[in-house]
Formats: structure tokens, C-alpha cells, sequence
């Protein structure tokens, strides 16, 4: 029997190489709280309004296999009658990971989805905190799908081509 690519010597299909993915470090790169609503001496009862904004980042780093993942978080709080600003939060949490065989193709996805969700729950728990530290209740934030995060970004990045090309 001759040897073919799913095969190998012994005739028994060869698994690809299990994905390896290993967390090496996690740390706060900036993170920045301005309590608004205490600064201008806000009175009374407020309903706040709050707005959440998360964008991702990664990047390559110098040793093979190792890539930086950004999960940036901006929270804005707004009262509803008004729509004077109560607080705001912006946090840079990033993560070291070594990741390997993961394919070419699937690398892009792989990073902005997968590392982002080892990192979330600690980015929870830092807004939680610094929004109850600063003065206001624990925000918890809910889970964030990565997946849709991810196919939306790519559909905005679709679409903003087409309209460069259009317009050219």
C-alpha cells in the first residue's frame, strides 16, 4: 500500500497536531477611571445610562509562536435624563500567548476570539472593581460573544473596502 497524505507508514490516518495554546503572561497595559459625577458634585439620585465599547488588538511578538492580544474596554456612563457623564473607564488588558498549530488561515480568527475569552473574566473583574472603588456600583459586565465581535468587524472591514473601491 503505498503512502499517501492521510495516511502514513503503518496505513493509519495521521491526526493533525493538536492545537497548543499556553497563556505566558497577563497584565494591565493602561487603565484610566475619571468619576465625572464627583468631580462636578452631582446631587441625588441618577439613572445611569451605560455604554460599552470593545475593540481587540493582536500582534506578532519576536519569539516564534508568540503573539500579544490587546482586549481594549471603554465604558461610559451617562445619566438618562440628563445625559451629563457620570463616569468613564477605558482599561488595556493584555495577554502573552503561545500559540501553535493552529493553520495559517485560522490564525487571525484563533487570536482576536479564543484569546480574548481567556482574558475576559479578568477584565470583568477589574471593571467590577475600579467602577466600585471609584465610588459607584460593581459593573458587571456580561459575556462577550467574540465570535460575532469578529464576523462584525470583518463585515465593516468589507464593507469599507467596497466603498473605497467604489469610489475610486
Amino acid at each position: 500500500m503505498a503512502d499517501t497524505p492521510e495516511t502514513g507508514a503503518n496505513g493509519a490516518a495521521e491526526q493533525p497536531a493538536p492545537i497548543k495554546m499556553n497563556v505566558l503572561a497577563q497584565f494591565v497595559r493602561d487603565l484610566s477611571f475619571e468619576n465625572i459625577l464627583a468631580q462636578k458634585g452631582v446631587q441625588g439620585e441618577v439613572q445611569p445610562d451605560v455604554q460599552l465599547q470593545v475593540n481587540l488588538d493582536a500582534k506578532k511578538r519576536t519569539p516564534d509562536h508568540q503573539f500579544e492580544v490587546i482586549l481594549k474596554v471603554q465604558v461610559t456612563s451617562k445619566a438618562k435624563e440628563s445625559g451629563d457623564t457620570l463616569f468613564v473607564l477605558e482599561l488595556e488588558y493584555a495577554g502573552v500567548f503561545h500559540v501553535e498549530n493552529v493553520p495559517e488561515e485560522q490564525l487571525h480568527p484563533f487570536l482576536l476570539i479564543e484569546c480574548p475569552r481567556m482574558l475576559f473574566p479578568f477584565v470583568r473583574r477589574i471593571v467590577s472593581d475600579v467602577t466600585r472603588d471609584g465610588g459607584f456600583p460593581p459593573l458587571n459586565l456580561e459575556t462577550i460573544d467574540f465570535v460575532q465581535l469578529y464576523r462584525t468587524e470583518l463585515a465593516r472591514r468589507a464593507s469599507a473596502q467596497k466603498s473605497e473601491t467604489a469610489d475610486a
